[in-house]
């Protein structure tokens, strides 16, 4: 039996409804005030939420594949639930653009091209995300990168009817992203076509602190694996960066890797919790077009993505770490409050100062607690 106190003080979510992640974490391995400039594309007001190819398929990647993913992010309920991008990572292009300098889609992958793809995914009602680098070559090295063809590239994908770019930081010239990647914001914004825009720059200049104006989202960290100890050192460094999270503009930790198999259930119902939670990008890494009953499961929590998917937009913080248990977000212990468990679906009234639940190591109950 795991007993926790509730500590701290209000959260701006808390005034509300506050949502409860606890952990026991055995054997597993600070920001400042709310920013208020923001790029002014005006999406992102919540988390994007959608599927990326990486995780999962690396390089393998084809455009009947994409087509059969959109058709099962429908057909699963998925997109009901509001997973709406499907997203092409590395390997789509050429390894050298046309004589005009344009991206080419790969004629043996991609051979109906990019743009009869997008169509295709909008007429399910689904967005179309891509990938690109701020540098000479992506980070597989098969196809170019964006460095000195921002607007060009830009234009491209409005073409395209891309609604999406994630921008690593691969075989770049050495300058600081802090001068490669405005380049491409701005190219975006002057697209003519509303562009979510994803950093990947892998947390190391502290991105949070510099990116509210340039992208949507920034990556906080380094590659998420399917691992138990990857997924919560990628959580605890996301967590440094919380008060900097808001409508607009997220931290991101990484993809999901809910689904691909190197983690238990309850590993991943930790990992999918924390995610909510943490305000983070919902980005599906597992195939989707072979959903195992339990992964749809935890992936079509509606209570769970609706903590994610507050239009209040706090991030969730680790408040309470005694041993291996650990506690994300709080409130006063003397506050009576209604106690909603997000994964068993059941409701607890009058709770006041404590909680009482059996966890096994590397599980998770969540929380959404009401003030009476």
């Amino acid at each position: 039996m795991a007993y926790f106190s509730l500590p701290g003080g209000w959260s701006a979510l808390a005034a509300v409804r506050l949502a409860l992640c606890i952990f026991v974490l055995s054997n597993a391995g600070g920001g400042a005030a709310r920013h208020t400039h923001l790029l002014r594309n005006g999406l992102g007001k919540t988390p994007p939420m959608g599927w990326n190819s990486w995780n999962h398929f690396n390089c393998k990647i084809e455009e009947k594949l994409i087509r059969k993913t959109a058709d099962a992010m429908v057909s699963t309920g998925l997109a009901a639930r509001g997973y709406k991008y499907i997203n092409l990572d590395d390997c789509w292009a050429e390894l050298n653009r046309d004589s005009q300098g344009n991206l080419v889609p790969k004629a043996s992958t991609f051979g109906s091209g990019i743009k009869a793809l997008a169509d295709y995914v909008h007429s399910k009602g689904l967005k179309l995300g891509i990938y690109s680098d701020a540098g000479n070559q992506t980070c597989s090295k098969t196809m170019p990168g964006s460095l000195g063809y921002e607007e060009q590239d830009a234009k491209t994908f409005a073409s395209w009817g891309i609604d999406y770019l994630k921008y690593d930081n691969c075989n770049n010239d050495g300058t600081s992203p802090k001068e490669r990647y405005p380049k491409m914001s701005k190219a975006l914004l002057k697209s003519g076509r509303p562009i979510f825009f994803s950093l990947c720059e892998w947390g190391q200049e502290d991105p949070a602190t510099w990116a509210t104006r340039i992208g949507n989202s920034w990556r906080t960290t380094g590659d998420i694996q399917d691992k138990w100890n990857s997924m919560t050192s990628r959580a605890d460094q996301n967590d440094n960066w919380a008060s900097y999270a808001r409508p607009g503009g997220w931290n991101d930790p990484d993809m999901l890797e809910v689904g691909n198999g190197g983690m238990t259930t309850e590993e991943y119902r930790a990992h999918f919790s924390i995610w909510a939670l943490a305000k983070a990008p919902l980005l599906i890494g597992c195939d989707i077009r072979a959903l195992q009953n339990v992964t749809l499961e935890l992936l079509s929590n509606k209570e769970v993505i609706a903590v994610n998917q507050d239009k209040l937009g706090v991030q969730g913080k680790k408040v309470k770490k005694v041993g291996d248990l650990e506690v994300w977000a709080g409130l006063n212990p003397a506050t009576v409050v209604t106690a909603r468990d997000l994964w068993a679906h059941s409701t607890k009234s009058s709770v006041k100062g404590q909680l009482s639940a059996n966890l096994d190591s590397h599980a998770c109950k969540m929380y959404v607690l009401t003030p009476q």
